[in-house]
């Protein structure tokens, strides 16, 4: 299923990841990550792999705000050489209504963090969708009449 959770008050912020795996009721250390297109309030994140036990370092006790992203989730032990980067800044793939699918080949699934402004989620099994709207009742399915794209500035 693919999901975006914009415009809402249910949030304090949209891309604090201990928040969105939380909501997913998923821990990141069951899955590896490959996490690119990034850009932060402050904080350096190299765009590469991460084990679930780095990612979960990273994010717990910082307040890492991640206004730009893309978190691909592999199973755990999965890594392999990426050629093109997932992206999501100006990927109209998001907006086209094209029901997209993770970027990178053998992704789980995808979340994608907007400008700060939107968590948008790809390819999520039924139950972890169902697990999010339930504790953001505002989420809905991403469709072409979602959030317009917008580029960084």
């Amino acid at each position: 299923m693919n999901l975006i959770l914009e415009n809402t008050e249910q949030v304090k912020c949209f891309t604090y990841m201990v928040d969105v795996f939380s909501a997913l009721s998923i821990s990141c250390t069951d899955y590896d990550w490959y996490i690119s297109d990034i850009e932060t309030n402050g904080y350096l994140v190299d765009e590469g792999w991460y084990s679930g036990d780095s990612l979960d370092s990273l994010i717990q006790g910082n307040q890492i705000q991640f206004i730009w992203a893309v978190f691909s989730a592999f199973p755990a032990g999965t890594k392999f050489d990426v050629v093109e980067s997932p992206y999501i800044d100006g990927n109209p793939d998001y907006w086209n209504g094209s029901n997209p699918d993770p970027q990178l080949d053998r992704a789980l699934f995808e979340i994608g963090c907007w400008d700060s402004s939107a968590t948008i989620l790809v390819g999520v099994p039924s139950q972890l969708a169902e697990n999010f709207m339930s504790v953001y009742t505002d989420a809905r399915m991403l469709t072409h009449m979602s959030l317009s794209p917008v580029k960084r500035q």
